[in-house]
């Protein structure tokens, strides 16, 4: 995107409007960590200090590439599928038949907007997964663009994660809800350990300790 475009898009994401939000912006911040490995990895590729690990980072750069494009474009997905929660907080629940039409489409919209939220945490552990190899194995003369990827992919996720639980608290199903909210957690406690282990092993190098 271009400049111009990206101050539209924030411009948006400042405004009044329900869309774009948190969510996208976690999308955003997922984007941005995969770009930052695609940017360490190209750093990388082509140099001769690094021809034996030239295979495994190209590697690492074919499935970034894709992972960028998803985060992209879940920002609109996220957008998409917020569209049909807020249609149904506006249903009217005057009679009972109303209220319980109401609470159908409700369970499903709610589920629907945990899908994209999930997504996004998905997609962040395996960006961090590579960025986890391009920290120990790409030029380091970028490392510390590996860990600035490690933390924007951290916030992807735990943003995300905001998403999910926001929209569990009001399920009426609470299996579901628990099954949601155990997979966020998991999700939450492996990126944010790797992501402090990938954080902790970065400052050390750099501070020469």
């Amino acid at each position: 995107m271009g400049s111009q475009i990206n101050k539209i898009w924030f411009d948006e994401l400042a405004s009044s409007a329900p869309t774009p939000g948190g969510g996208g912006a976690s999308a955003m911040a997922g984007a941005a960590g995969a770009a930052l490995g695609l940017m360490v990895s190209n750093l990388t590729v082509g140099k001769k200090k690094y021809a034996a690990v030239e295979d495994e980072i190209r590697s690492c750069m074919d499935k970034l590439e894709v992972l960028k494009n998803d985060m992209l474009g879940l920002i609109e997905a996220d957008a998409e599928g917020f569209a049909p929660l807020a249609a149904a907080y506006s249903l009217p629940s005057s009679t009972d038949e109303e209220k319980a039409e109401k609470e159908k489409i409700m369970a499903s919209a709610l589920k629907e907007a945990c899908q994209v939220p999930l997504a996004i945490m998905e997609k962040g552990a395996e960006i961090l997964d590579i960025v986890e190899i391009l920290s120990v194995k790409g030029s380091v003369m970028a490392v510390s663009d590996a860990g600035v990827a490690a933390q924007f992919t951290r916030t992807a996720v735990l943003g995300a994660s905001m998403n999910v639980y926001i929209n569990t608290k009001t399920m009426k199903d609470r299996t579901l809800a628990e099954e949601y909210n155990e997979k966020a957690d998991r999700l939450n406690a492996y990126t944010s350990e790797k992501a402090d282990e990938i954080f902790k092993k970065i400052e050390e190098a750099l501070k020469c300790r």
